[in-house]
């Protein structure tokens, strides 16, 4: 299988702490990763290196064949949600991803209408994202994520803040972008989005990762 992502013995030093300790991983086409730990363990840091948000201290990071901070500054076509997703407050989520989408100008009003469409949200509303709950958001951060028709998708805790209905919407979501070929990587504590959605689980601890045994379904 190929992969899309290459991690090669990163390490990431703020000082004298070391938040990323010779971590390596390779990602491949079409799966869903996961990756757990408390907060602090290292698992933003990972991701913020992984797209170009961080320089590593040590180690690379190759996307596609490109290694960041090198062939390219920043990984391209790549869908995130890093930490709590940050909008204009005084504008619709329409309004929003209209903003955001002529950055790169790939896509059209179809698009970003369906991403929200997919999610759950209404495009046509002229409700504020000041006024959104945590959970609207968050599925406003989703479909800012995929409205580009991103190969990679990282994501951390991509269900924070939704109610049971929501996790359930997401969970079927990334199953069915997985279905289209998509690598998706998310970061989460819950358990049970891990046992859902992942092929492979990884656990971060002090900055190491190391693989972690997927939880067994409890039989009914």
């Amino acid at each position: 299988m190929e992969s899309v992502i290459k991690v090669d013995q990163v390490t990431k030093k703020f000082g004298s702490d070391i938040a990323l300790s010779n971590v390596s991983i390779e990602f491949e086409r079409g799966k869903i990763y996961g990756i757990v730990g408390r907060n602090g363990s290292g698992k933003t840091v990972l991701f913020k290196t992984m797209i170009g948000f961080l320089k590593p201290t040590g180690g690379r990071v190759v996307i596609d064949g490109k290694e960041i901070g090198k062939d390219t500054d920043f990984a391209d076509n790549i869908g995130i949600i890093i930490e709590t997703p940050g909008f204009l407050s005084a504008y619709s989520g329409y309004k929003n991803l209209e903003y955001l989408a002529s950055i790169k100008n790939l896509i059209g009003e179809k698009e970003i209408r369906e991403s929200m469409e997919r999610v759950g949200l209404d495009p046509n509303s002229k409700k504020k994202v000041g006024k959104y709950s945590l959970g609207m958001r968050q599925r406003l951060g989703i479909a800012q994520a995929i409205m580009e028709n991103p190969d990679i998708l990282i994501l951390d805790e991509p269900m924070n803040g939704l109610d049971n209905e929501g996790v359930e919407d997401v969970r079927e979501i990334l199953l069915n972008l997985k279905a289209e070929g998509k690598s998706i990587i998310l970061a989460s504590h819950n358990k049970e989005d891990i046992e859902a959605l992942c092929d492979e689980v990884y656990e971060m601890d002090h900055g190491k990762l190391t693989v972690s045994p997927k939880p067994v379904r409890q039989q009914d």
